[in-house]
């Protein structure tokens, strides 16, 4: 009888020790991980864009200004030049004013461009932020707040042709 009682004792054990082995582990949803992975690269980012939108501006605006004055140092010399055409020492002036001033247009140009590309990145992260959050409430039920506020971007008020 003690046999038998320490046997099914024994096997009842056995049964259980396998099959918790056998029990799977809690799986964990990688999705969502990936996802508030990818949302807080994504928050970094457009924090680090955000940032450099001053900065832009400013370049953008400091270009503009020296651009404007080289045209104008540009269309004096010409004008002096126009006044003397055989003066070589006016002619001189006039060539390197026309030099400065298509430089620095060049300049504030490309400080322009520059405002308008980080303007765009900034738009396009907060629609690739909303969407990653959309996708995270679907899989776990609960909204990702953002650790920075979605500004809105200010569009550019000059215009390129």
């Amino acid at each position: 009888m003690k046999v038998l009682l320490l046997a099914s004792i024994g096997m009842f054990s056995l049964c259980v020790n396998a099959s918790a082995q056998n029990a799977p582990a809690p799986k964990v949803n990688t999705d969502s991980l990936k996802l508030i992975s990818r949302i807080s690269a994504d928050q970094l980012e457009l924090g680090k864009l955000q940032n450099s939108v001053e900065q832009k501006t400013r370049n953008k605006e400091d270009g503009a200004v020296a651009a404007q004055q080289s045209a104008d140092k540009n269309a004096t010399a010409a004008t002096r030049l126009s006044n003397n055409p055989q003066n070589k020492q006016d002619a001189r002036q006039a060539d390197n004013a026309a030099g400065d001033a298509r430089s620095n247009a060049r300049k504030a140009r490309k400080a322009a461009d520059q405002l308008d590309k980080v303007n765009k990145n900034i738009a396009d992260l907060q629609t690739r932020i909303a969407k990653e959050q959309e996708q995270l409430r679907r899989y776990t039920g609960t909204t990702y707040l953002p650790a920075t506020p979605i500004i809105a971007v200010q569009p550019d008020s000059t215009q390129h042709n």
